[in-house]
C-alpha cells in the first residue's frame, strides 16, 4: 500500500470517497497549522476539510457538517511524515 493518502476521504461508508483500507491506519489531519481528529472528510487539492456541527442530526441520521478552508496537511502517522520530531 501506498505511503501516500488519497486526495480525498471520507469516513461515512455511505460516501463514494470512503475507503476501509485507508481507514484502518493511522491518519494525521492538520489543518490550519492545528491537528484535528474530528474530521468526518476532506479534500487535499481542494483545501477543505468537513467536521460534524456538535450532536445535531439531519433527518436522515447522519451528522451535520461545516465545510472549511484553510491550508490542509495530511499523511499516515505509520509513515513518517512533517510531524514526527525524530
Amino acid at each position: 500500500m501506498s505511503n501516500t493518502p488519497p486526495d480525498r476521504l471520507s469516513v461515512n461508508p455511505k460516501s463514494p470517497h470512503y475507503d476501509e483500507a485507508v481507514l484502518a491506519r493511522p491518519l494525521v489531519v492538520r489543518f490550519n497549522g492545528r491537528e484535528r481528529n474530528d474530521v468526518e472528510e476532506y479534500c487535499i487539492s481542494e483545501g477543505w476539510i468537513r467536521v460534524a456541527a456538535g450532536r445535531a442530526l439531519d433527518r436522515r441520521g447522519n451528522p451535520i457538517t461545516f465545510k472549511h478552508t484553510g491550508e490542509l496537511e495530511v499523511w499516515f502517522k505509520d509513515a513518517g511524515g512533517e510531524g514526527d520530531a525524530a
